[in-house]
């Protein structure tokens, strides 16, 4: 059982990130009784749903999911409807409630727009278990307009010590971008034949970048009541996030950006060739 789920993550890690949903359906397709093992263990995007007792949206994953029903924040209810789903604990679900409407602020403040979800569940030791989920997606306007997504995936768990909560937290942001090429206008009165070459010639302009980044921290933070640990927790996932964010924009972006330029020259080679010469010519005169 564990060589065949290493070996189907294993393969997961060497195909593309942009099809992590396909390739996830296709192996459970082909090893169902590793479904659960194979959906516990491979991150995939977050997927929204609307809650059919509030209207509110809410997000989807491993984590609040029984079966093929998805649990609620809102109602704590399944969709499709459950009768025996695992739920939280009444104190939990109040400690719930607190937590979603705190990182509904979050979310608002640092995403402004977006989805938020907070599902959390008992433990066998006492403490509980958690899961912070963050997605903000943007839709392309038009054909040229670039399209992403970036999911959020926080999960903690806390164990209470007198006085203090130990915390351990693993986060995991994955993030999509497409930018399409722009489209003239005449390209629409193609037809036929010089159509269906036109558009191979667009994709050439496109430039997809994809991925994922995880990492860990384990801190201890005092607590007054229940209420601390949401803001424990949700100093925790801040500081987290905004390491994760500045990690992808001066390494990930800054290497992939140098990399592009290494390879492709934006000044015209004539002049650089030009200059090349007259920098030959000014240290010979600096030799005589």
């Amino acid at each position: 059982m564990a060589d065949l789920v290493d070996s189907m993550l294993d393969l997961m890690r060497r195909l593309p990130p942009t099809n992590v949903e396909e390739n996830v359906a296709a192996l459970v397709g082909m090893c169902p009784d590793y479904a659960d093992d194979l959906l516990g263990s491979v991150d995939q995007p977050l997927k929204v749903l609307t809650d059919r007792a509030t209207g509110k949206e809410y997000l989807a994953c491993d984590y609040n999911r029984d079966g093929e029903s998805y649990r609620s924040p809102w109602s704590n209810e399944y969709d499709p409807p459950l009768e025996d789903g695992t739920v939280p604990s009444s104190k939990l679900r109040k400690l719930e409630i607190t937590a979603n409407e705190a990182f509904d602020t979050y979310r608002e403040m640092y995403y402004e727009g977006g989805v938020s979800s907070v599902f959390l569940w008992d433990l066998d030791d006492g403490g509980f278990a958690g899961v912070v989920l963050l997605k903000k997606s943007l839709d392309p306007a038009t054909p040229g307009e670039p399209s992403g997504s970036w999911d959020s995936i926080h999960v903690f768990e806390a164990a209470e010590r007198g006085r203090q909560a130990h915390y351990k937290l693993t986060s995991t942001i994955m993030l999509h971008m497409t930018n399409q090429p722009t489209i003239d206008s005449h390209d629409s009165l193609s037809s036929g034949k010089d159509k269906e070459e036109k558009s191979e010639v667009k994709r050439d302009g496109e430039v997809s970048l994809s991925g994922s980044m995880t990492r860990q921290t384990e801190q201890d933070w005092p607590i007054q009541d229940q209420n601390s640990h949401i803001t424990n927790t949700g100093r925790m996932i801040e500081e987290m996030e905004i390491k994760m964010r500045n990690l992808l924009q001066e390494v990930y972006f800054g290497k992939t950006r140098d990399v592009v330029f290494d390879l492709r020259s934006i000044d015209d080679l004539e002049k650089a060739r030009r200059q090349r010469e007259l920098q030959k010519e000014l240290v010979g005169f600096m030799k005589r």
